[in-house]
């Protein structure tokens, strides 16, 4: 019998002639088992064992527990193999056990031939050998860092710490040196190499500072680079992708609007063109969106939500132009400019990869930064300025402002506001406004910051406030703070409005004081007008005032007793429709604020919603299914009250209007347009008069069809008329005879005289 484990010396001495038997031995059971006989101690039962050996799919305790049987099965199967292999057939049958001390013999025969592969036989733990160039995908190289000595190398690193670790956990960092100051460049290594990608997207061409702006590269991509070609060659040409034009709902002839609709409870979406007669389909589909849909804020593109993310729809048949992955998406929001979207998912959200927030490139369909969100309950968390190049959000003691395109913070760092409460962009400058709360004797106060210097143009103080809202007018030329207060020696709440004239040196500042509760308020979108619900039901009043010029805020009307609770003004201002949603049964006034006349006065049962189209001609009121399960429909007003559709919709949910995108004409020239309105007026009346029956509506839909025909033939003609000038010129010798007026130098004059009449007159007549 064999010792059951060899001694130390044994071990040092004769591991490798052992090992290379084991090996061996492995190959004659392979062998044995492609013939079908079936050995002692097989391929199977051996790797098992190894397996083990190595710790594959055992915990630590198991394996010291199994090692040593292990390893005395293996050897002892092993070394019997062998010795059984090299006896005749009879001598194995009589011989049953070895003597204690015999050593078989682990040589190979002479013609023993070696046919089975490492990569047959190993070929699990093959798999798993290591690399050359594991672990180097989690590296970076960061280019353009700046080049310090000992003393700021410190503050170096803690900058650079900060900046590359939101994208992951950093495990190494090397910042090589010559001459006594850093080379500049450095090596970070990630835990992943997803976040080395990450840190990748987002902070190549970050801006350092005004000399140093970092270039950011994968350390696995220098082979590409290094096999780069000396020689120039071409970009490969891109195909166009052509999605018709993405504005051409501008380009209709009768001028009108498009809106969309989600009905049967969001099983199919709709996009129709406003007609006074009836809406006109655009687009149907089923299914379109999961949720909801949202237009962004040119018209451009239609958004809709799906579980995976969100889909861009444009061009005249609404094709898919981007799509951006977002898995779980329940929000958005689009920049100003149309530039970047703004996705919100509560599903997707790491410590070390923020994905909870996401903002993209419409453009690209690139993400361009990631955020964590601890709080979704007020959306959208960033705000974007008027014209999209900075957005900002609001967290406790903190205000952070970022610059786009780069997304990153202004200035490298946020604005450390304590206790800010909230904050809102000017619509017509980069100017930021936000309030501070009372905090013991230091008074509340409201701030007005010019970015991106961050020079504060106002402060004013407030004193015992309960709370403050922000109101920017439409141009950004006033802005209102409504302030809840509670003077000392009352109980009750007064209301002041802080009138902030924004136009104006050193920007005064009115006030108008009321002591009723205030319902809503609301500023005219194009003017210097604000309204204003208060009162308590069923006394409510609304108030309209007008910020003059000269310093001084008029009361011109009040009208007590409506039942209203929001306002919406038209889009063009002047009009404006006093609403009771929802638990006043829908309550409609209309009113023109030009001398503060009630238009009319109508009523849509239970309606939930009011929408104005974007040019301030029609309205509409809706009964969604999402908020009132019966009479579900939207009805289509003109800005005057008077009914013109009611569209009943099986499970209407949504209705949202198409928006317009700023026009491209001039105050000088709106006004032309205006005080020469009267000279188009009999067009657009007689255009009025003939699609009020449908007679007359199918007479000029014929007219139409008719004049598009010819036009198409005239071009068709005029284009062969062209192709023919060659043969034209062949037949007449090269004389062009296409023009009167052509070869005048080889016309020739000639005078010819004709008989026209002859009348004989006799003289006697004359006398």
């Amino acid at each position: 019998m064999y010792r059951s484990r060899p001694t130390r010396a044994e071990c040092s001495e004769g591991c490798a002639p052992r090992m290379a038997a084991v090996v061996r031995t492995l190959r004659c059971c392979l062998r044995a088992t492609e013939s079908g006989q079936e050995p002692s101690g097989g391929k199977s039962t051996f790797l098992k064992k190894m397996r083990i050996i190595h710790g594959k799919e055992f915990d630590r305790k198991a394996v010291l527990g199994f090692r040593d049987t292990i390893f005395k099965n293996i050897v002892v199967k092993a070394s019997r193999g062998v010795f059984m292999r090299d006896r005749d057939p009879e001598d194995m049958e009589a011989e049953v056990e070895f003597e204690e001390g015999e050593e078989p013999s682990f040589s190979d025969p002479e013609d023993y031939v070696d046919d089975i592969s490492d990569q047959e036989l190993l070929e699990d733990v093959l798999r798993e050998r290591p690399q050359e160039a594991d672990g180097i995908d989690s590296v970076i190289v960061v280019d353009n860092v700046p080049q310090v000595g000992p003393e700021r190398l410190e503050k170096l690193k803690n900058v650079i710490h900060k900046i590359f670790s939101k994208f992951g956990k950093i495990t190494n960092e090397y910042y090589p040196e010559a001459d006594g100051k850093t080379k500049g460049y450095i090596f970070l290594e990630y835990a992943a190499p997803t976040h080395a990608v990450e840190a990748v997207k987002n902070a190549d061409g970050y801006k350092l500072d005004k000399q140093h702006t970092f270039r950011v590269n994968l350390f696995t991509d220098f082979d590409k680079y290094m096999t780069i070609s000396d020689e120039w060659e071409a970009p490969e040409k891109q195909p166009f992708k052509d999605f018709g034009n993405l504005r051409h709902w501008l380009e209709d002839p009768d001028c009108r609007d498009q809106y969309s609709i989600i009905f049967e409870a969001g099983e199919r979406t709709g996009i129709f063109s406003n007609d006074a007669k009836e809406p006109i389909v655009v687009e149907e589909r089923a299914r379109w969106t999961e949720t909801y849909v949202r237009w962004s804020p040119k018209g451009t593109y239609l958004a809709t939500f799906h579980q995976r993310g969100i889909a861009l729809w444009g061009g005249e048949k609404f094709k898919q132009i981007q799509r951006f992955s977002h898995q779980g998406v329940q929000l958005i929001d689009f920049s100003p400019c149309e530039r970047y979207v703004v996705t919100f998912s509560p599903l997707m959200d790491t410590k070390d990869d923020p994905q909870a927030i996401i903002i993209w490139d419409v453009l690209t369909g690139q993400k361009k930064r990631g955020f964590h969100c601890e709080n979704s309950a007020h959306w959208p968390i960033f705000k974007w300025s008027h014209d999209g190049k900075f957005f900002a959000r609001m967290t406790q003691d903190t205000l952070s402002i970022y610059e786009t395109p780069s997304m990153g913070l202004l200035d490298k760092k946020s604005l450390k506001i304590s206790g800010i409460k909230d904050f809102s962009w000017s619509p017509g400058d980069n100017i930021i406004a936000f309030w501070v709360p009372e905090d013991k004797d230091i008074p509340a106060r409201v701030t007005l910051m010019q970015l991106p210097s961050r020079h504060e143009i106002r402060v004013r103080n407030l004193f015992n406030v309960v709370d403050c809202k922000l109101h920017w007018q439409k141009n950004g030329d006033y802005l209102c703070v409504k302030v809840d207060r509670t003077p000392k020696g009352t109980q009750g709440v007064v209301t002041n409005f802080e009138i902030f004239r924004m136009r104006e040196k050193q920007v005064p500042v009115d006030v108008v004081e009321m002591k009723e509760s205030i319902i809503a308020f609301a500023w005219e979108p194009n003017g210097n007008k604000f309204a204003v619900l208060h009162g308590e039901s069923p006394r409510i009043n609304v108030s309209f005032y007008h910020v003059k010029n000269n310093g001084k805020i008029e009361l011109i009307k009040m009208f007590d007793k409506q039942q209203a609770n929001s306002i919406f003004w038209s889009p063009q201002g002047q009009f404006l429709v006093l609403a009771g949603l929802r638990s006043m049964n829908g309550a409609l006034a209309f009113v023109d604020t030009s001398d503060c006349t009630m238009m009319n006065i109508a009523e849509h049962y239970m309606a939930s919603d009011v929408e104005w189209d974007p040019t301030g001609r029609y309205v509409v009121t809706s009964v969604s299914w999402w908020s009132h399960k019966v009479d579900n429909a939207f009805w289509v007003w003109t800005f005057q009250g008077r009914l013109l559709q009611k569209n009943i919709k099986d499970r209407f949910c949504q209705l949202l209007w198409r928006p317009r995108p700023p026009s491209l004409l001039s105050q000088e020239q709106i006004k032309l347009i205006k005080k020469d309105l009267k000279k188009y007026s009999k067009i657009f009346e007689q255009k009025d008069r003939l699609s009020q029956s449908k007679a007359s509506k199918e007479l000029v839909d014929r007219r139409r069809t008719m004049m598009e025909e010819y036009r198409k033939y005239r071009e068709a003609a005029m284009q062969m008329y062209q192709e023919q000038r060659p043969l034209r010129l062949e037949l007449r010798g090269g004389v062009d005879t296409d023009e009167l007026d052509s070869n005048v130098d080889d016309w020739e004059e000639e005078t010819i005289e004709f008989f026209i009449n002859e009348e004989i007159v006799p003289f006697g007549d004359l006398a």
